[in-house]
């Protein structure tokens, strides 16, 4: 099989499947975020999850902007970038929720319970210099790039627009979330992550027609379903 954009862009739209179902499947059965969750065994695979999760974000969303860059435009380009720093920043959390506490919990739970408490809002007593304000520069990133990267699929017209509007509502609704019990919280990732798996299926899916001789930066990118 000769590879080709075309063919990176549709296989990319797996990814963007896996991180969907990733993100919203692991909602339900994910830990406490308390120093006693982070050396079991459901920890340690669940967290396993998450990190695949955002290098599957990362190349999913990297093929949606892809296929529709061109008509997507700087908006587009716009809410990509300031997604993928989002799950890049993520990215970093997860490898020390995943390498970093389960190994430090039993002789600095302080740290630890600081490090999670970032997520809900209720971070501990001890300094963890740039946790919090890296977390908050994630927040921002994450809102922000869900609702441009929505609209501009949206105005693109190269994706359905359904799901584009799922995605937009699900970054404009996390602030809400906050409201919440932390247990309810984790529930406002199921639509961002029903988005994910929608676009990442119409990615996957689009007839080999439709994105033949499609290659990046070439006209033929800008091809409507």
């Amino acid at each position: 099989m000769t590879i080709t954009a075309a063919r990176l862009i549709r296989w990319s739209g797996i990814a963007a499947i896996l991180a969907g179902l990733i993100f919203a499947g692991i909602q339900p059965i994910h830990p406490a975020d308390v120093v006693a969750s982070v050396t079991t065994g459901l920890w340690a695979v669940i967290i396993s999850l998450k990190l695949a999760m955002c290098l599957f974000f990362l190349v999913g969303v990297t093929g949606i902007y892809a296929r529709q860059a061109e008509k997507a435009g700087w908006l587009g380009f716009a809410g990509f970038a300031l997604l993928t720093v989002s799950f890049w920043l993520q990215t970093g959390f997860v490898f020390v929720e995943l390498f970093v506490l389960p190994v430090v919990a039993p002789a600095l739970p302080g740290f630890v319970e600081s490090a999670l408490g970032i997520a809900n809002g209720q971070p501990g007593a001890m300094d963890i210099g740039a946790f919090v304000p890296a977390y908050g520069v994630l927040g921002v990133c994450y809102l922000l790039g869900g609702l441009i990267f929505g609209i501009a699929t949206i105005r693109a017209g190269v994706l359905p627009r359904l799901p584009a509007v799922l995605l937009a509502v699900a970054a404009v609704i996390t602030p809400a979330a906050a409201l919440l019990p932390h247990a309810l919280q984790r529930y406002a990732a199921v639509p961002m992550g029903i988005a994910l798996i929608w676009l990442g299926y119409s990615l996957w899916s689009e007839r080999r027609g439709d994105t033949a001789g499609l290659t990046v930066g070439h006209p033929a990118a800008a091809v409507t379903n």
